[in-house]
């Protein structure tokens, strides 16, 4: 078949492992003809946004790439209009049998709706990762980008596609309640990863332990990602020091941002079983996620939670509706700083089982987080 992807309203950066990556690396897998259409809109190695120049390439998913200038000025207000020259033209002339619009934030979504409209055989999905917790945050966002132009362009466009893929419960919600797409047009698409075998786990566990001179008596706790207040690295640094089990070891990776650096070095550095590692590339992440026996996300969502469970580890999250679906067994939901202790607590008294609880996580992850499955499902 052949595919487009359009990421023109979320950056798109190769060789990651964000949803759009992985969904492009899986149809290409599979043989098909994969395009992707993208803003110039990336990341740094220091995960700042920045632009890149136009061009066409082929990309390290192995699909042919097409980056796009934005039309309009200033470049400030172009950028939030997210308007791009001759998409019609790219759709016409690759004459797709399936599209995905990525992001149902931006001008070209009604432009790829047209497409489908004049030509009604054509495949056609959205995804949405905006929620209430991450989106329209300020009055000029809510009211004057949100409410009076993306929203307006998504109820238009959402006419004409399958469904709309919504990441989390929340985004399912902010669609219907704020952007007011159809219930019946929504379906939950969770960000989602390879779930691993146990045997492959089990191996990469042993030899990442014996790597940082840890053993099978250690129970390790990981946090990741861009820590910012709102990641609550803080409360879990204070509640693992509070408890002072000589087996616990705390991994953070990824990156402090100013909010919380200098008070998150303090506390890292007066605990010795706690060890900051830095940025990791995916890989690498996945090394120390099967290592882990408790993946830690107090605060606001990361994709990296649904890496955890491919990886088989149990989870404590935040106690919000989009965590619902994840947490049978495996984990727990806490709604403040004090349950945090407690069950830091109840896991220092060997009152949790994690090793059935991480095998739980992997059971669920294979039944609904393979990125495999979804790719397929959005060719349906």
């Amino acid at each position: 078949m052949k595919i487009i992807h359009f990421c023109l309203s979320n950056f798109y950066i190769d060789g990651m492992n964000y949803q759009e990556n992985a969904l492009i690396r899986e149809h290409v897998k599979a043989g098909h003809d994969v395009l992707v259409v993208a803003s110039t809109e990336n990341l740094d190695k220091d995960k700042k946004l920045y632009y890149v120049s136009p061009s066409e390439y082929v990309g390290q998913e192995g699909a042919r790439v097409i980056r796009l200038p934005y039309r309009g000025w200033p470049h400030t207000l172009a950028k939030k209009l997210r308007i791009h020259p001759n998409v019609y033209k790219i759709i016409e002339d690759f004459s797709p049998d399936a599209m995905m619009f990525h992001s149902m934030c931006g001008w070209e979504f009604q432009t790829v709706a047209h497409y489908k409209r004049k030509n009604p055989h054509v495949i056609f999905y959205a995804d949405s990762h905006e929620d209430h917790y991450n989106s329209a945050r300020s009055f000029i966002s809510r009211e004057l980008l949100h409410r009076c132009y993306y929203a307006p362009i998504a109820r238009r466009a959402a006419k004409e596609v399958q469904k709309v893929l919504c990441v989390n419960v929340a985004s399912m919600e902010f669609m219907r309640d704020f952007y007011g797409i159809p219930e019946d047009k929504l379906e939950f698409f969770p960000l989602a990863g390879e779930p691993l075998l146990l045997s492959v786990i089990q191996e990469t566990r042993a030899q990442f332990r014996e790597a940082i001179s840890l053993d099978e008596k250690h129970i390790i706790f990981v946090q990741s990602g861009k820590q910012t207040v709102r990641k609550k690295l803080i409360e879990s640094l204070e509640a693992f020091i509070a408890t002072p089990d000589p087996r616990f070891r705390l991994l953070i990776v990824g990156m402090l941002f100013e909010d919380i650096k200098d008070v998150a070095e303090r506390l890292i550095n007066s605990d010795s079983r706690i060890m900051f590692l830095g940025w990791k590339d995916p890989e690498e992440l996945k090394q120390i996620l099967c290592a882990a026996d408790v993946y830690l996300q107090p605060g606001t969502q990361s994709a990296t939670m649904q890496e955890a469970l491919c990886a088989g580890t149990a989870v404590i999250v935040d106690d919000v509706p989009s965590h619902k679906p994840y947490i049978d067994g495996n984990g727990w939901k806490i709604n403040n700083e004090s349950s945090l202790k407690d069950i830091f607590t109840e896991i220092a008294m060997d009152g949790a089982d994690l090793k059935l609880m991480g095998e739980r996580s992997n059971v669920f992850a294979h039944k609904v987080l393979d990125y495999k499955e979804q790719a397929k499902r959005i060719l349906q």
